[in-house]
């Protein structure tokens, strides 16, 4: 059953000229994100320096507070793409948080610089407090707040300028799209990670932030060039006011007993829908106590969408349950990926440096898998991607879900590795007072580089390509929901482990407690994290299996409530009998 009201569906701007879409402006969106990232990834990095020799964390302190930052910082994410969604356009949206920003690094260069602004060493695990501690978290903070906003709605942006008409070749579009995206991304952590973090530690923090300040700035100026070409999406109505409509429909339903022909269910019917609007979903047969939010009872549909929803609505809700395991199998892989941006930085503090005559900061050696992917990131797209279309013939060599998988594997094996590499750097420190090349730590990161040049891309296409057409801002930035998690588990995982062992060791001593690293058992830890990464991936590879890919393609809006001729047939004489029957009546009348 239907109706004839009209409804607010995803559109975009017609396009006023050729240049519109396409590659073409995705140079905007690339140029902005290798700026952009030239500061934040080098914050990210030595974030945990600074927390601890500037503002005199202690070790935990300072990685708990680097791993807070992150974790806020793409938590956000969901911020940026609900609001790219909802109220304004995808590039309004970015150029809103990059201005917030811009305000977080102001205060860290101010905070940097003034030392009458900065805490004086205690000997406490926190020395940072009052107006010095509020200034630190709100410049912090705001820097998430930001770097989160912006990362929550310029892949969708970016993506948004493919015609998805095509299905196949939209589909190689936007897998290249996101391939290059992360290139870009790349390229500028490389940028960050050696010359803003040589910066910071040998010139002055202030003078790192303030290179940071004017990428940024630079980035956004040059997303903001783009305008004229860009295909701009309308923002429609509130996705998660569309999904908590449904869940609340389907409750106070609950009750009602489900129509035997799904047909029945309630949709739309709008032959003078503008043809930019989005195609209806066909029902599924999955989740079906949803399907209690479209079932139509006497009344219903004067009570509103908090009452009766749309059978495109709910399966808009039931694409977005279906895509929830698969995100949650992913968060071990990040909680890794946290290890290697905290306690391998500390590692690297003891381990021999030098290259040469030059001095490498410890917080530079994730240089080491950047290179990796700058490098292995074209191989992909160019050799890899059109030998396996050969093999599979899918569009984009392998499935998302696959891709992810390859990471998830690669994680398990870094994380073996990196607790073969501690075991040697103990030894070689404890019983040869010998300090190991800093450059041990370049397998386990090289790897883990490869591992999230797979899964981090593979996510971003899997929520973009999968997630409805009003929902792919909020749903993009689910890849980045993966890391917040992922590094707030990390903070648990420490205390939690700590707990644990040190009521089993016979010193009393958790794995990862004190100050001197050549006494804790950080491999041990490694060595967890490897095991729990495998148990995982099972877990993973069940999700996989299970979730069912949506059909690419326009729909038949007609076949979406009639599946077979034979229906629509009988339908159709239904009503010319009963019109034939109305005139026979009003004639003899």
């Amino acid at each position: 059953m239907g109706s004839n009201e009209s409804v607010r569906e995803t559109t975009y701007i017609p396009m006023k000229n050729r240049r519109q879409g396409g590659f073409t402006p995705t140079f905007f969106i690339f140029g902005m994100m290798l700026l952009d990232n030239i500061g934040f990834v080098a914050n990210m990095i030595s974030f945990v320096v600074y927390f601890a020799s500037v503002m005199h964390f202690d070790l935990a302190g300072a990685a708990t507070n680097t791993t807070n930052f992150l974790g806020t910082a793409f938590l956000l994410t969901i911020l940026g793409g609900f609001i790219s969604d909802a109220y304004m356009t995808r590039l309004n949206t970015t150029l809103l948080f990059g201005i917030l920003q811009l305000l977080g690094y102001l205060l860290l260069i101010l905070q940097s610089h003034f030392q009458k602004l900065q805490p004086q060493p205690c000997g406490e695990s926190t020395c940072v407090h009052g107006g010095k501690a509020l200034l630190l978290y709100t410049s912090v903070y705001l820097t998430a707040l930001g770097a989160g906003g912006i990362r929550g709605c310029i892949p969708a942006l970016g993506a948004d300028q493919f015609e998805q008409d095509d299905p196949k070749q939209s589909s190689k579009n936007i897998s290249s799209f996101f391939n290059w995206f992360l290139l870009s991304i790349t390229i500028g952590a490389s940028i960050g990670v050696t010359i803003v973090v040589w910066v910071s530690a040998n010139v002055g923090w202030d003078r790192g932030f303030i290179i940071s300040i004017v990428c940024c700035f630079a980035g956004l100026c040059i997303v903001s060039m783009g305008k004229p070409f860009y295909r701009v999406r309308v923002p429609g109505e509130s996705p998660l006011l569309r999904v908590l409509q449904v869940l609340v429909a389907a409750a106070r339903n609950w009750s009602v007993q489900l129509p035997t022909d799904k047909h029945k269910l309630y949709e739309i019917q709008d032959r003078n829908v503008s043809p930019l609007t989005k195609q209806r979903l066909p029902h599924t047969q999955q989740f079906s106590v949803l399907d209690k939010a479209a079932v139509q009872t006497e009344g219903t549909d004067k009570q509103g969408k908090w009452r009766l929803c749309t059978v495109t609505q709910v399966e808009e809700v039931k694409i977005l349950t279906r895509m929830m395991p698969i995100l949650l199998s992913t968060i071990i892989m990040n909680t890794c990926l946290a290890q290697l941006q905290t306690i391998s930085i500390q590692q690297g503090t003891l381990m021999d440096s030098s290259l040469g005559k030059f001095d490498v900061p410890a917080a530079s050696i994730p240089v080491i898998p950047l290179v990796f992917m700058s490098v292995l990131i074209p191989i992909y797209e160019f050799l890899f991607v059109p030998v396996m279309r050969m093999i599979t013939g899918h569009p984009t060599g392998i499935t998302h879900l696959q891709r992810v998988g390859v990471g998830l594997v690669l994680s398990a094996i870094s994380m073996a590795i990196a607790g073969a590499v501690e075991v040697k750097r103990k030894n070689e420190f404890n019983n040869h007072n010998h300090r190991t090349s800093l450059f041990w730590l370049s397998f386990h990161y090289a790897i883990f580089g490869i591992a999230d040049m797979f899964t981090l891309v593979g996510l971003m296409e899997f929520f973009y390509s999968e997630a409805p057409a009003g929902m792919r801002s909020l749903s993009t930035s689910f890849s980045f929901l993966s890391l917040s998690i992922g590094y707030y588990l990390s903070s648990a995982f420490v205390e939690l482990i700590n707990s644990i062992t040190s009521k089993l060791t016979s010193n009393k001593q958790g794995w990862l407690q004190g100050r001197d690293m050549n006494k804790n058992h950080i491999e041990l830890f490694y060595w967890f994290l490897a095991i729990l990464s495998l148990l995982n991936f099972g877990n993973y590879v069940f999700w996989a299996n299970w979730y069912k890919y949506r059909k690419d393609g326009p729909i038949d809006e007609q076949k979406l409530l009639q599946p077979d001729l034979s229906v629509t047939m009988s339908m159709t004489s239904q009503q010319t009998i009963s019109t034939s029957e109305g005139e026979r009546k009003m004639e003899q009348n």
